[in-house]
């Protein structure tokens, strides 16, 4: 037994401090404020959903945390995103709306990755892709404390061929694969990996990190193939309206024009599912109160996702989130 004063064997070694000075969890609460200002000024409604839901994603590229509760049957799932519930709010009649929400993704880990972290999600009304990429980046900007809020505009195709020196939608697995190589991806994975797969990682190792390095960038109107929950750009089905913002190479949001057709979008959740399946990933079942609501109708908008903890991570020029999250996985 220890004497008052002393400290248990062991415990010096334990670290129980958050990984953020107190002088960053200031900044960090200052700048949720500044969101929340930014949102009232816009009279844009601040919503709170929940965190633990019935469904998990069927997007094969995400991983959701399975829960489960003493005294209930079945599983339940920490959220990746807001979206599916924030979409039923704004079929119900909720008009524009925000939230400032923990979610969680498995699988990342990093400089830039926590399992857990902060999205700050809205949705607007009648919102052109371009309008949202201009207040995305002026949101951004005021939270990065930036003079200039206007973002250089780079279509995903131009990318490519700016970066990587071809044209992504006439890419094949050979090329996408010596490319990769070139990149330094291990022969092996770029064997294992299909082409979407070796896509997206040129676009995260290689053309990613060379975006934004003077101001904000937003990279817009993605291959169809990545539409995800993005509508198709009826001018040019190849392509989704759909972009990311990038500052310092860092991917800060994830935006499109939301896809309201029902029908499509499980047509869509269905490719996902029989994706997982020859992955041999878990199979989740397709979440039909979404569906609903789109079938409600959901009203023609735009929304976005940003990134809070990477964005704290650029305002303060810290080495990784550790350094702006009270408690990352590790210190948890």
């Amino acid at each position: 037994m220890t004497s008052p004063g002393e400290t248990s064997p062991g415990l010096t070694d334990i670290h129980w401090r958050p990984g953020a000075s107190l002088h960053t969890l200031r900044l960090r609460a200052q700048l949720l404020g500044q969101v929340r200002a930014f949102f009232a000024a816009r009279a844009v409604l601040e919503v709170d959903t929940p965190l633990l839901v019935g469904h998990a994603v069927t997007d094969p590229h995400l991983h959701c945390a399975e829960v489960r509760l003493p005294g209930r049957a079945g599983s339940l799932y920490l959220i990746s995103s807001p979206e599916y519930a924030m979409k039923r709010l704004l079929a119900a009649g909720s008009g524009d709306i925000y939230q400032m929400s923990h979610v969680f993704r498995g699988d990342e880990s990093g400089r830039v990755h926590n399992a857990e972290f902060m999205l700050i999600e809205w949705y607007r009304l009648g919102c052109s892709l371009h309008a949202l990429m201009h207040e995305t980046a002026q949101l951004a900007a005021q939270l990065l404390d930036l003079a200039d809020s206007s973002p250089e505009l780079v279509s995903y195709t131009e990318a490519f061929e700016r970066h990587a020196g071809v044209d992504p939608l006439r890419l094949d697995e050979h090329t996408a694969r010596s490319l990769a190589r070139s990149h330094g991806l291990d022969r092996l994975a770029a064997e294992r990996f299909t082409l979407g797969e070796l896509t997206d990682w040129l676009m995260g190792a290689v053309i990613g990190p060379q975006l934004g390095g003077k101001r904000l960038c937003c990279l817009h109107h993605y291959p169809a193939s990545q539409a995800s929950l993005a509508r198709l750009d009826p001018a040019d089905a190849r392509f989704a309206l759909r972009f990311e913002l990038y500052f310092r190479g860092v991917e800060l949001a994830n935006g499109f024009e939301e896809l309201a057709d029902p029908l499509e979008q499980r047509a869509r959740f269905e490719m996902d599912q029989r994706e997982r399946q020859a992955r041999g990933l878990p199979l989740h079942a397709i979440d039909e109160r979404l569906l609903a609501a789109l079938h409600s109708p959901l009203p023609a908008a735009a929304g976005v996702a940003l990134g809070f903890d990477r964005l704290l991570l650029l305002r303060t020029g810290a080495a990784s989130l550790d350094q702006v999250m009270p408690f990352t996985l590790e210190r948890a």
